[in-house]
């Protein structure tokens, strides 16, 4: 995946990085954030992790990073949310793309402009996909060359303590005969780009023909006012339930013993539930975006769906036809084990952090 300059031995020396990312609990980029750090503090550095959140300007960034002892270099995952804090830093720092700032962001004039100047100053970045890396260099002025493509690693860890019983009925699900559910876990942060409830109005309706079918959702409360009304609107609605959110264990025991994972959302960078999904051994539903797209081929890896009627077509087919299932559920674990691997995502870390010496 890595240019050519960067194939030399890793440098083993201790450097103290800064590392800043959006650490809402138990989102996708906290995951990717920590993994990140485990590669870095592996090579033997000292590497700081701390939430975007708590700093109101680079002003304030750049008092920590002189601090004694100083940082030495940094990095930071999202070039609007977090970038842009290290615009006032004077050490090298690195970028990684998180997605919503190369899909989303960049439409806003006065956002993309701030993302421009990180990426000019930034050392390197990594984008997750190829679609990302061409994305960035359309919008934004960078240099092709310093723009690297990484796929995130993944790593799953099932909790032995789940119970599935309790896990539904605490989520509302009351039934007799849970084994007899065909539960369809929709995994995302509750805010609006995530679009929960794409598919609430035509699977409740799924739902009332055949009771049997349920879908739950599951993830933070990150927006709180969106909450409110993800909230108020499965209440009132047959099949659909909301599941409070979990440890990174116990959701990955809950997907493991879901009939299929779902995600709907408006744009994505790389859907890290979908991939652990994948690695877990259940199907992926996906809507069809071109994040989603460059993870699932259809018919293959998992099933894409563009509408919610689409959704319950393919959810049909997933239902009836054993081959398909059991076709994409070997391909997408394959996929994971090919392209997601934690060795391959190690290295272009370590190797990465090492320019900025």
């Amino acid at each position: 995946m890595l240019g050519s300059s960067l194939v030399r031995p890793v440098f083993s020396g201790d450097m103290k990085l800064l590392f800043l990312a959006c650490l809402s609990p138990k989102t996708g980029n906290h995951t990717t954030a920590e993994r990140i750090r485990s590669h870095i503090e592996s090579a033997g550095h000292t590497c700081e992790l701390r939430d975007a959140a708590d700093f109101q300007s680079p002003a304030d960034v750049a008092n920590l990073i002189s601090r004694n002892p100083p940082f030495e270099g940094a990095l930071a995952i999202h070039l609007f949310r977090a970038g842009r804090l290290l615009l006032d830093i004077h050490v090298p720092f690195g970028v990684i793309f998180g997605g919503t700032d190369i899909n989303e962001d960049v439409k806003v004039e006065q956002k993309r402009v701030v993302m421009e100047q990180v990426l000019l100053k930034a050392r390197f970045a990594v984008a997750f996909t190829d679609k990302l890396k061409e994305e960035a260099e359309l919008f934004l002025l960078s240099q092709s060359s310093k723009i690297y493509v990484q796929p995130q690693g993944i790593q799953t860890d099932v909790s032995e303590k789940f119970c599935w019983t309790e896990f539904l009925r605490s989520s509302g699900v009351s039934r007799e005969h849970v084994d007899e559910l065909r539960v369809f876990l929709l995994v995302c942060g509750l805010r609006r780009v995530k679009d929960p409830l794409y598919l609430v109005k035509v699977f409740s309706e799924w739902h009332c023909e055949n009771p049997l079918n349920v879908l739950v959702i599951i993830g933070p409360k990150i927006d709180a006012v969106f909450t409110v009304e993800v909230e108020a609107v499965v209440k009132r609605t047959a099949g659909v339930f909301l599941a409070q959110e979990r440890s990174q264990q116990e959701l990955h025991a809950a997907m493991k013993r879901c009939f299929s994972v779902v995600n709907s959302s408006v744009s994505e960078g790389m859907s890290a539930a979908i991939l652990e999904a994948m690695d877990l051994g259940v199907p992926v539903l996906a809507r069809d975006i071109p994040g989603n797209a460059a993870l699932v081929q259809h018919e293959f890896t998992g099933l894409l769906y563009s509408s919610p009627q689409e959704f319950v077509h393919q959810s049909q087919r997933l239902l009836s036809d054993q081959k398909l299932r059991e076709r994409v559920v070997r391909n997408g674990k394959l996929y994971v084990e090919e392209h997601h691997g934690l060795k391959q995502e190690r290295e272009t870390y370590q190797r990465l952090v090492d320019t900025l010496v």
